[in-house]
């Protein structure tokens, strides 16, 4: 007796590895949601870190960035931005 497949339906659950904070300090949107930018979570609206640790939407980070009052710090800890490796 052989057995034929003839549909397959899958259901996948992810979620972003952030110790310690749930949300972005930015736009204070959960990181399993996306930024007021992006229209699906995911690859699409990844998260930045920093060297201070703290976590951003992609998006948010680079938007504060651009802003002439961000001096190219970190909004939480007003540390200059480095990007960790």
């Amino acid at each position: 007796m052989k057995v034929k497949i003839k549909s397959w339906n899958s259901v996948a659950i992810w979620k972003w590895d952030v110790p310690n904070e749930e949300v972005c300090g930015i736009c204070r949107v959960a990181f399993d949601g996306c930024c007021s930018t992006c229209k699906t979570p995911g690859d699409d609206c990844p998260l930045i870190w920093g060297e201070c640790s703290h976590v951003f939407h992609m998006h948010c980070l680079l938007r504060w960035l651009a802003t002439e009052g961000s001096r190219g710090q970190c909004p939480m800890d007003r540390k200059a931005w480095v990007t960790a490796k």
